[in-house]
């Protein structure tokens, strides 16, 4: 949605109507911007910092972009800046630590610029104990908001930039949704894309139903036209996010299944690569497993978290499916499509966890043969069921485990993500290399990265790459010629 902001009547009461009422306070944002320019002779610095999943990633696009709107110029160094935002993950516990840290830091850096406005928003907002530590120890904060009602940042913004005070808009819950906030997205060629917030699984090691609330579906049309206005804007992959996407459209007046909405997706014309994450294995359908194999533009890449090998840790997990099922989902999968890349997530030392139940997660993890695991040693979390269950793992046992899993899992990675040597691939390009920039990064469509030679102006582009050589996780390759 464009909007002429400098033709909005301030004069007026601020709409109802949402998101005009927010256009309506970026545009008075706007006006603060000027003022501070006229007194400072530069214009306000802002600064994001971004913790946790992708999704936490597409939200700060959106703090970005009414900050943009406003008249902020980014500034990398947040200890520079004059408004800094955190948005924070608490997944883990030691998150909360880091982000304490954090503002001890910045704090001492507010003695050089006494205008400088902190604001924080995200999961950890949502705990209760967290508003509390906030507001005795952390005065200093200007701002605090949480999960439910980021889309009022500017007229939170507002807000804060005219009181010298700390402010709190922490929501429990809301079965609100606003399209059409503006947003800065980081790659020009490709874009995240929440089509739903929220979880209904309440598995007993997770805090994420607690602080993002249930699970709320986007209307379709409003997918379409979002991703539609992205590809004319340069965009040729989506990332469709959320917590659990495989349950997509049962919230909704009309229900639609994930697999309907990835037809309607392939359907735009421009749209190269259709990604999506996280899926859980208990709503992965049929029709889900069809559409992926009989479509050209779903990458060949399907992450499908298993935590546990054993049947008896998984129910004590409340995952709600058994070893046997995971194995027999799997197998279809391969069947209908035969290149796919699968990678998983595995917890050790979840509550309980016997070397028995241990050795079946080994098990699984070799008959399964993953391209990729995202291992993690068991984190307690203060709020989950799994925190004050018996059996907690010693933090030496789990550590042995942890190792030896990762010897097993990077020894088969290392074969299972080889296969593809000698062949030409389709990649797209994402950046210069980090280490060496004679070097373009690219992508595949099973996710594994590709580094090879290349000039700059590839970046954004499907470019056809012969693989070299596997190094492991990714692959060194030589460079063909532009496919889009």
């Amino acid at each position: 949605m464009t909007i002429d902001l400098d033709r909005i009547d301030l004069s007026t009461a601020a709409p109802a109507e949402e998101p005009a009422r927010q256009f309506y306070f970026l545009a008075k944002c706007r006006e603060w911007v000027k003022s501070f320019e006229q007194k400072h002779g530069r214009p306000p610095r802002s600064h994001v910092t971004t913790f946790g999943c992708q999704m936490n990633a597409r939200d700060s696009e959106k703090l970005e972009g009414i900050l943009k709107n406003a008249g902020y110029v980014e500034e990398p160094d947040e200890k520079k800046a004059d408004f800094v935002i955190f948005n924070t993950c608490t997944v883990r516990e030691h998150a909360n630590q880091r982000l304490y840290g954090r503002l001890g830091q910045l704090n001492r850096s507010r003695k050089q610029n006494p205008e400088m406005k902190i604001a924080l928003c995200g999961c950890m907002m949502q705990e209760a104990e967290v508003l509390e530590k906030l507001k005795k120890s952390y005065s200093f904060v200007s701002l605090v908001f949480g999960t439910h009602n980021i889309y009022k940042f500017a007229e939170l913004l507002w807000a804060c930039l005219d009181a010298d005070r700390m402010l709190i808009d922490v929501w429990e819950d809301t079965d609100k949704i606003v399209e059409d906030i503006p947003s800065e997205r980081k790659f020009s060629f490709k874009s995240g894309v929440n089509i739903m917030t929220g979880c209904n699984n309440f598995c007993s090691y997770c805090i994420v139903p607690y602080v993002r609330g249930r699970e709320r579906s986007r209307e379709p049309k409003d997918i379409l036209r979002e991703i539609e206005a992205l590809v004319s804007d340069g965009v040729v992959e989506v990332m469709l996010l959320g917590q659990n996407v495989n349950s997509y459209g049962k919230t909704l007046e009309h229900p639609v299944s994930f697999a309907e909405l990835l037809t309607q997706i392939e359907q735009i014309d421009g749209l190269e690569r259709i990604r999506f994450m996280t899926s859980h294995p208990k709503d992965l359908s049929d029709e889900l497993i069809e559409v992926m194999g009989n479509s050209k533009k779903i990458c060949r890449h399907l992450h499908l978290p298993i935590q546990s090998g054993s049947t008896r840790i998984l129910e004590k997990m409340n995952r709600r499916y058994t070893k046997e099922q995971y194995l027999m989902l799997t197998e279809k999968i391969r069947r209908a499509v035969p290149d796919i890349s699968l990678t998983t997530d595995i917890i050790v030392g979840f509550p309980g966890e016997t070397e028995e139940d241990f050795q079946e997660t080994l098990d699984i993890v070799r008959r399964v043969r993953y391209d990729a695991v995202f291992t993690f040693q068991y984190s307690k979390r203060t709020g989950t069921p799994a925190a004050v269950m018996e059996g907690q793992v010693t933090p030496e046992v789990m550590k042995d485990r942890f190792d030896r899993l990762l010897a097993e899992v990077q020894a088969i990675s290392t074969e299972v993500c080889s296969v593809h040597t000698g062949s030409v691939q389709e990649v797209l390009v994402e950046s210069v290399n980090d280490h060496d920039p004679a070097l373009l990064t690219g992508r595949m469509s099973n996710n594994l990265l590709v580094h090879f030679p290349g000039d700059p102006s590839l970046i954004g582009k499907l470019f056809s790459v012969r693989l070299k050589e596997c190094r492991g996780f990714y692959y060194l390759g030589e460079g063909g010629h532009v496919l889009t």
